[in-house]
């Protein structure tokens, strides 16, 4: 296990204050705010610290309310809305300064037998054949107007292997519109233990870095770090349909249906690499073209 994914989950183990209370830090990102995944990863372990160890996560919908201050720390507050016979309902409130920057809502089930389908899993190329982020940024340093971005995107990734299966945003900018898919495999940089809320936690702070990719393809935009777009995270929510390791390879099949007003719509699918679907993400988030 590298250094990186030792610090992410520290990042996770999250100070318990109170019954019902918790304090997480946080860590620099690529944007001058707290990275929304890491909040997001963050709140659900704060919920899932309150619930009986057989129920597990299947839903959680969040809000970003406001811009978290990554130099102080966020404090999470668990409301147990319910426990039921067979699922238990969290509500999470993060605040910082005193202002509430986040809000979830998740819910836990014991495990259940039941109908069983899903969407097959789309083609996707071997992710050992695609470039890792090592390769791939260095060798376009040059798309970015701020040299410094490539050294913190790097960074971002040294927790987790992120491999796009076809151009990013950041290199298929000016190239003009392009179907609005995107598909990236991704997984930490070594094993994890056995803890199912670990790596449903992990899975929620990925599934933050590049589902909006597909609605800056539909327009040949590059993103926030070419300079021709600005954004940030407006909503997220995800279903966890089966057991997973996000130790293991994972495929983030994500597209865009819709953008207006300011905002496009980026929804998702996760797979494991022998074509199980283990997870659907939705989020939507504001992106602008900068005046």
């Amino acid at each position: 296990m590298n250094t990186a994914l030792t610090s992410l989950l520290d990042l996770l183990d999250l100070e318990r204050i109170e019954q019902d209370i918790f304090r997480g830090i946080s860590r620099s990102a690529v944007v001058p705010r707290v990275f929304g995944g890491q909040v997001a990863a963050q709140a659900l372990v704060a919920a899932g610290r309150t619930v009986p160890g057989d129920r597990a996560a299947h839903s959680l919908h969040a809000y970003f309310l406001r811009p978290g201050d990554p130099g102080a720390p966020i404090v999470y507050q668990v409301d147990r809305i319910r426990d039921g016979r067979s699922f238990a309902t969290r509500r999470v409130v993060a605040v910082q300064h005193g202002l509430p920057i986040f809000h979830l809502s998740a819910s836990f089930q014991e495990h259940e037998e039941g109908l069983e389908h899903q969407e097959p899993m789309p083609p996707a190329p071997d992710p050992e054949s695609l470039p890792t982020a090592e390769e791939l940024l260095p060798a376009h340093a040059d798309r970015f107007p701020d040299p410094k971005v490539v050294d913190r995107l790097l960074e971002a990734r040294a927790a987790v292997d992120l491999r796009y299966a076809e151009d990013p945003p950041f290199l298929a900018a000016g190239q003009g519109p392009r179907e609005p898919r995107s598909q990236v495999w991704f997984r930490t940089r070594g094993k994890l233990a056995d803890d199912p809320l670990l790596h449903v936690c992990l899975a929620t702070y990925v599934s933050d870095m590049t589902l909006l990719d597909s609605v800056l393809l539909a327009h040949g935009r590059g993103g926030w770090a070419v300079g021709d777009v600005v954004g940030a995270s407006l909503d997220h929510a995800m279903w966890f349909h089966r057991p997973f390791r996000a130790d293991e390879w994972l495929l983030y099949d994500q597209q865009s249906p819709s953008a207006s007003g300011g905002r496009g719509l980026g929804t998702a699918r996760i797979y494991t690499q022998d074509g199980r679907l283990v997870a659907s993400v939705i989020q939507e988030g504001v992106v602008r073209v900068p005046r």
